[in-house]
């Protein structure tokens, strides 16, 4: 039972948004709890913010429809289910602001006044924030436009908890879900590599990750994959540079024949040690770093990232790989490319991810009722011991952006699937 305070909150509000990861309900029923042992209302926002950004054009939130409120028997056996209890949308209220000097602007914050006035509509005292990167960046954004109101206006505290299969966030070791999405991916693999082998063939599976390879080095090293890659391999003799046709800006892309070759190359190793079957893994992220006419009509989300559905990644480089054995070796070889991740999503939560997700929910209680926080994001180190990390040191002043994480070349956690691989030299 939490410690007893005087309680300054009397209503709270939990919001989820982007895409689901494992322990989701974890996070939220243990926050939810917190708050009712202490007397408090919970409101669970429905939908992430994709009712609230329209909330004066759409009228009065609808109990049910756009938000529930939490009871204890809502909460009964939520901490290990799977799904999010409340659901989650990418709607990002904060799009048009991308500096501090557009918060001043009515119109590029009209959609994030919205949502102030929706929440305090329920009259709440708290915003709990449940998201990645980009939910980060809102809940900063929020709070921010908030700061900016008259000395009168009504305020409430924003605090948000991290969340992404990916792992890659910066301010906190690891993330609730990765290491249950890693294990459903894993499994995949291995699966994999018993049809492969009895068919002598490879698999190339494309695995979750837009911004950095966590993820897929997860699954590969768990599933014992024999070839792993992902942005962070982009270097060197890998990487070069064009100008898109569509800003005029350079950017950093992959030379695709020599990542191909790469893969020829473990193939071919394989072969020399007397197995001729294999997976591949490769991180959907790659996709960012494809050349610009592979990019062609490929549109982009509120947050500007590319639909990387649409390319179909495992497929494009599964079929280039093919051509390319068969170019050097004379020989024919199966090769499917595959696409993983969705069903990692919603899986049955690992206990690791569990204890995470409701160390990260409880951490929410204390962040604003103990520590009289606002504007944090709680993190969680060591054995389940909480801290708070302000979002000025995740968030950059001048542009509001995140910094991603990315898994360190020549850290031992990358030299770890390098060592784990089949050993290329002749």
């Amino acid at each position: 039972m939490p410690d007893h305070h005087t309680l300054d909150i009397k209503r709270v509000a939990i919001l989820f948004a982007g895409g689901p990861a494992p322990a989701a309900n974890a996070v939220i029923s243990t926050a939810a709890f917190s708050f009712l042992e202490e007397g408090a209302q919970v409101f669970g926002i429905k939908h992430g913010y994709s009712r609230l950004a329209e909330y004066t054009a759409a009228g009065p939130l609808q109990e049910g429809t756009d938000y529930i409120r939490f009871t204890h028997d809502l909460l009964t056996n939520a901490r290990s289910s799977r799904g999010i209890m409340i659901g989650t949308a990418r709607t990002n209220p904060g799009k048009h602001v991308s500096s501090p000097e557009h918060l001043k602007d009515a119109e590029l914050v009209a959609p994030l006044r919205r949502v102030y006035e929706g929440l305090c509509s329920l009259e709440v005292d708290a915003l709990i924030s449940i998201g990645g990167d980009d939910t980060l960046k809102t809940a900063n954004k929020l709070k921010m436009f908030q700061d900016n109101l008259p000395a009168d206006a009504r305020r409430f505290p924003v605090v948000h908890l991290p969340k992404t299969i990916d792992n890659d966030y910066s301010g906190i070791d690891f993330t609730f879900g990765f290491f249950t999405a890693a294990e459903t991916l894993a499994e995949e693999i291995r699966n994999l590599n018993y049809d492969a082998a009895a068919g002598k063939a490879y698999f190339l599976c494309e695995a979750m990750g837009r911004s950095a390879g966590w993820l897929a080095y997860g699954a590969a090293i768990a599933g014992e994959a024999s070839l792993v890659m992902s942005v962070e391999d982009i270097n060197g003799e890998l990487a070069d540079e064009e100008v898109d046709p569509e800003t005029g800006k350079t950017r950093k892309v992959m030379v695709i024949d020599k990542v191909i070759d790469k893969m020829v190359d473990m193939m071919i190793a394989r072969e020399r040690e007397g197995r001729e079957f294999g997976t591949i893994v490769i991180a959907e992220g790659l996709a960012e770093f494809l050349p610009a006419k592979h990019l062609a009509g490929i549109s982009r989300d509120d947050h500007g990232h590319i639909n990387i559905s649409a390319i179909n990644l495992a497929a494009l480089i599964s079929g280039l790989l093919k051509d390319r054995y068969k170019e050097r070796t004379g020989k024919d070889r199966k090769i499917n490319g595959l696409q993983l991740g969705y069903e990692s999503r919603c899986a049955p939560p690992h206990a690791y991810d569990v204890m995470l997700g409701s160390s990260l929910g409880v951490g929410a209680y204390r962040a604003l009722v103990e520590e009289k926080l606002n504007g944090v994001m709680v993190s969680v180190s060591g054995q389940f011991d909480l801290h708070y990390v302000p979002f000025d040191k995740l968030v950059d002043p001048q542009t509001l952006v995140t910094k991603v994480r990315f898994i360190q070349p020549n850290s031992d956690f990358h030299r770890l699937a390098r060592f784990l691989e089949t050993c290329t030299d002749s």
